[in-house]
């Protein structure tokens, strides 16, 4: 990897353990094996902040968000305009890529998505 690939440039920021402004990423699918749709980036300005200051929303297609370059590169690009100094991303997908209350009515579960129905977002495991 060279510098230039966005995939190398986020890894590079995502080892930095202090400093802002933070990069979050999230990724999201119908299931936890493909993100299929959804990659979500927000931007914390400062430590002082308990809101996203911005937020940009890249959808895909056919393949899976994650390995896209071309999704890669235009997040690199909302980074470094936005003077990210590091990048925070969770290791797996977290949920579902439709919005409660857009997508589907407040306080019910998607009915696109049924993998995720009982499911703990952040650690894949079943809710009984």
């Amino acid at each position: 990897m060279t510098p230039s690939n966005p995939q190398y440039r986020l890894e590079k920021k995502s080892r930095r353990k202090t400093g802002y402004p933070i990069g979050t990423i999230a990724y999201y699918g119908a299931d936890d094996k493909f993100a299929s749709k959804k990659v979500v980036v927000g931007i914390v300005l400062s430590e002082k902040d308990d809101e996203v200051a911005f937020m940009q929303k890249w959808f895909g297609t056919n393949t899976d968000v994650r390995f896209d370059s071309e999704i890669k590169l235009k997040i690199m690009n909302f980074l470094e305009e936005h003077n990210v100094y590091r990048v925070v991303m969770v290791d797996r997908i977290i949920g579902c890529p439709h919005e409660e209350g857009i997508d589907y009515p407040e306080g019910e579960k998607c009915p696109h998505c049924p993998f995720w129905a009982n499911r703990d977002r952040w650690t894949g495991e079943a809710i009984n």
